[in-house]
C-alpha cells in the first residue's frame, strides 16, 4: 500500500464548506505516483519512456470532508492483468473513510499506439501491494 498525505487547500472547499468533488480526483492521481515509479522512477514524462495510460476512473463519497482536517489517501493494486492493472483508492479523514474508487491504467508503447503486455518483473512488483493482503473487499 502506498499512503499519500493532503492538506485541503481553501480553494478545494466548496460553498457548503466541503471538499469539492472534483478534488478526489486529483488526491487519487497523487496515490497513484509510487506506483507511476515502478514504471518509470525519475517520473519522466516523455513519449519515449513513459510506458501507462489511463483507461477508466471512479469514485464515490461515503462521507463528508472538510477543511480543517489533513486527508490519508491510501493505493493499493487489486487486480493485475496481461496488460492492464487496477488500483483501488481510500480517502480517510479524521478516522473516517470518506471516498473510494478505482483506476484502471493500461501498459501502453505511445510510438506504436498500442497496448503491450506488462513487464514480469514490474507485475512482481505491483504485487506487494495487492488489495488482497488487507483483507477487504472493496
Amino acid at each position: 500500500m502506498w499512503v499519500k498525505t493532503v492538506s485541503p487547500r481553501f480553494g478545494d472547499v466548496d460553498g457548503l464548506g466541503h471538499v469539492n468533488n472534483t478534488v478526489i480526483a486529483v488526491w487519487f492521481e497523487l496515490g497513484r505516483n509510487g506506483i507511476f515509479r515502478i514504471f518509470e522512477p525519475n517520473l519522466n514524462l516523455s513519449h519515449d519512456t513513459w510506458p501507462l495510460i489511463m483507461a477508466h476512473t471512479d469514485f464515490d463519497f461515503v462521507g463528508e470532508m472538510f477543511f480543517h482536517y489533513d486527508v490519508e489517501i491510501k493505493t493499493w493494486i487489486s487486480h493485475i492483468g496481461t496488460k492492464s492493472f487496477t488500483c483501488y483508492h481510500e480517502a480517510w479523514q479524521d478516522g473516517r473513510l470518506c471516498a473510494k474508487g478505482t483506476a484502471v491504467v493500461v501498459h501502453y508503447d505511445f510510438k506504436n499506439k498500442q497496448t503491450t503486455p506488462i513487464p514480469e518483473d514490474k507485475k512482481k512488483l505491483l504485487t506487494e501491494h495487492f488489495l488482497e493482503s488487507k483483507g477487504q473487499q472493496y
